[in-house]
C-alpha cells in the first residue's frame, strides 16, 4: 500500500502550561496539508508520544480527524513495548476512524526477532487497519531484521514500514523480498533519494514540517525520472534536513516552526529548549534555505 509521497512525522503542539494547544495543532495539520504533505503521522517519536498520556493520544487523533476531514490519510501511533497497551491504543483509534497505525519496533525491553513477530502480529490481529511497522534501532536499540520485515509482510494488513535503521542492504533486501504492495519508507529525510533508488515509496518526514514541497518536488522529480535534478534539490536541502537533528528531535524543529510563523510551542521534559548557540545556528540554516530558494536554488 502506498500512502503517497511524503508523510510527515507531525509535531505535538504544546501552550505555554505545558498542554495540547489544539487550535496551534489545527494551524500545523492546515499548514502541512497546503504545503507538501500526503499524510500525517500523529503521536509519533516527533509527536513525542513517550510523554502523550493514553487520554492525549486518543483525543489528539481524534481532534486530527475532524480537522482532516478526509484531506490525506491520517496515521495513528499506537505501538509501545507494552503489547497488550498497544493493543487496546490500536483498538481505540481504530475505533476513532483512523486511516492507518504505525507500529514500533519495542523500546527498551529488547526483544528477539521471534518476540518482534508476534508482538506485531498479535496487534495486527487486533484492528482490520492497514499498518506501518517502524524500525528505528538508534531509538529502541534492537534492530528487526529484514527477515522479519518479510515474514510479517505476509500477514494481511501489514503493508507498509518505515525503515530508520539507515541501513541500505536492509532496505534494498526487503524491497525484494516483500509482495509488490507493501511499501517501504525511509524516516530520515536525508536518506530519501537513496532509498527511492532502491525502490522504496517515499519519506516520513521532519523536515516537511518547514521544506514540504521541496520534499515532495524532489520525490515527484525522481520518480519521473528527472533524477539530476532530484539530486541537486537534495544537495540543496541536506544541510537544513541535517540542523533539524543536530538536538534530540523535535526540538529543533519545533523551533524551527516557530521561527518561520507556525507556532508550536515547546517540549516536554526530558527535552528541552535549544540553547542561544544552537537557536542562533538553527537560525542561520534557515536564513541559508531562504536566500537559496529566492533565488531558485
Amino acid at each position: 500500500m502506498n500512502f503517497g509521497n511524503v508523510l510527515t512525522a507531525m509535531v505535538t503542539p504544546f501552550n505555554q502550561n505545558g498542554e495540547i494547544d489544539y487550535e496551534a495543532t489545527r494551524t500545523l495539520v492546515n499548514h502541512l496539508i497546503e504545503n507538501g504533505s500526503d499524510g500525517l503521522v500523529v503521536a509519533g517519536t516527533t509527536g513525542e508520544s513517550p510523554t502523550l498520556t493514553h487520554k492525549e493520544k486518543l483525543d489528539l487523533f481524534k481532534f486530527v480527524m475532524e480537522v482532516v476531514e478526509g484531506r490525506v490519510p491520517v496515521i495513528a501511533g499506537t505501538g509501545s513495548n507494552n503489547t497488550s497497551a498497544s493493543i487496546e491504543l490500536t483498538k481505540e483509534a481504530t475505533e476513532l476512524g483512523v486511516n492507518g497505525i504505525m507500529l514500533v519496533v519495542p523500546y527498551y525491553n529488547k526483544p528477539s526477532q521471534e518476540g518482534m513477530y508476534q508482538h506485531f502480529r498479535a496487534i495486527a490481529e487486533s484492528t482490520k487497519l492497514p499498518i506501518m511497522l517502524y524500525n528505528i534501532p538508534g531509538r529502541s536499540v534492537v534492530n528487526m531484521e529484514p527477515s522479519t520485515v518479510i515474514r510479517l509482510a505476509q500477514i494481511e494488513n501489514i503493508v507498509s514500514i518505515k525503515e530508520a535503521s539507515g541501513d541500505l542492504d536492509n532496505v534494498s533486501k526487503i524491497i525484494t523480498d516483500v509482495p509488490d504492495n507493501f511499501s517501504v519508507y525511509t524516516g530520515d529525510d536525508s536518506m530519501t533519494l537513496p532509498t527511492l533508488s532502491l525502490g522504496g515509496a517515499g519519506v516520513v518526514s521532519v523536515a516537511s514540517h518547514v521544506i514540504g514541497n521541496e520534499m515532495q518536488e524532489m520525490v515527484t522529480r525522481f520518480k519521473d525520472g528527472d533524477v539530476a535534478y532530484a539530486a541537486s534539490l537534495h544537495r540543496q536541502l541536506l544541510p537544513l534536513m541535517k540542523a533539524l537533528f543536530t538536538s534530540p528531535n523535535p526540538t529543533p524543529v519545533k523551533e524551527a516552526l516557530n521561527h518561520i510563523g507556525v507556532q508550536v510551542g515547546g517540549v516536554r521534559l526530558p527535552l528541552v529548549p535549544l540553547n542561544d548557540t544552537e537557536r542562533a545556528a538553527l537560525y542561520k540554516v534557515i536564513t541559508s534555505h531562504e536566500e537559496r530558494k529566492a533565488v531558485g536554488y
